[in-house]
């Protein structure tokens, strides 16, 4: 049987580093009150990364994508396909995929990108899984990336809170032993006004709202049942009970959500990994930032089992269980 593992992984994070506290000051010079305390009691944030204005996604894809080659022992040239996952892509088109294989030289490789918010990154995973698996190709990256802050408000407090900026990649390689198992992945089309950016470019003009909106209530209450659900299909999927995960990497939207998820699936905190705390909401990035981390900090081992989970706007969400 063919398998799609991952072979490498790696982050890039911009140099800027932004405390609540400095947030918190910085928002009062516009008289919007908040403080580190009531940002860490409802999300669990302490800081995050927040780009340069010139910074993009391509930027930020490339270096991540060089670290997680390096960790593969792969060349660009030996690329089959790059799928960036964006919410945040340098142009409306040509895509930020393609501005990558041009950086990295990989010139052998087809490249798109795909939009699913934060559920973004396990979506192009599972279709990198599908080309792998149909015997099409041997060797894909697959990159999160974002600059969110360029998307927020910051008159908006219960917004501007929440995100950072940054980029995660993996190499997902053909195998005949371990890697993916199971995966899921869902949308509701009819739930896009809880999270969303409505507006666009038009004859050379911006329409509508550009900036995120969101309905934290209604999130976080779908957000829960969702990704519960799509956790408990995966593993019935593969015949695993949740408890047996070594590894539990869900999207890091808010502490509150993960521990809940986790108390649900009968998964031990211990289990959870977090970067929340240091990132904030990285929307696509968020899920590839965290297994980097615990990969290179010996977390994960090879043969663990991990559990991925993303959800986002769209509404989205899906998840993808796998050996390392």
């Amino acid at each position: 049987m063919r398998y799609a593992r991952i072979s490498g992984t790696g982050s890039f994070l911009p140099e800027r580093i932004v405390s609540n506290s400095e947030l918190a000051l910085e928002l009062s010079t516009r008289n919007i009150l908040t403080s580190d305390r009531w940002i860490v009691e409802r999300t669990g944030i302490h800081q995050r990364h927040l780009a340069k204005s010139n910074v993009t996604s391509s930027q930020l894809a490339i270096e991540a994508a060089k670290l997680a080659l390096n960790k593969a022992h792969l060349e660009p040239l030996d690329l089959d396909l790059i799928i960036v996952a964006t919410s945040t892509p340098d142009h409306v088109f040509p895509s930020t995929a393609c501005l990558v294989q041009t950086a990295l030289g990989a010139t052998k490789s087809a490249a798109f990108d795909i939009q699913a918010a934060c559920s973004g990154f396990i979506y192009a995973l599972i279709i990198a899984e599908n080309f792998i698996c149909a015997g099409n190709m041997q060797n894909l990256l697959v990159i999160g990336s974002e600059v969110f802050s360029k998307l927020i408000d910051w008159n908006d407090r219960n917004t501007c809170v929440l995100f950072g900026d940054g980029a995660g990649a993996t190499v997902v390689t053909a195998s005949l032993t371990s890697g993916i198992i199971s995966t899921h992945m869902m949308s509701d089309g009819n739930l896009t006004d809880i999270l969303s950016v409505k507006g666009n470019i038009a004859n050379g003009k911006i329409i509508g709202d550009p900036f995120l909106r969101m309905d934290g209530q209604s999130v976080f209450k779908k957000a829960i049942l969702a990704l519960e659900d799509s956790a408990r299909l995966v593993c019935d999927r593969a015949n695993i009970n949740p408890n047996d995960i070594d590894w539990f990497i869900p999207h890091q939207a808010n502490i509150r959500i993960l521990h809940l998820v986790a108390q649900r699936l009968g998964i031990s905190m211990k289990k959870i990994v977090i970067t929340l705390d240091k990132h904030a909401n990285t929307s696509a990035a968020s899920i590839p930032l965290a297994l980097d981390k615990a990969c290179n900090d010996n977390r994960i081992k090879p043969g663990d089992l991990v559990l991925m989970q993303g959800v986002g706007a769209g509404f989205t969400w899906g998840s993808v269980l796998m050996r390392i």
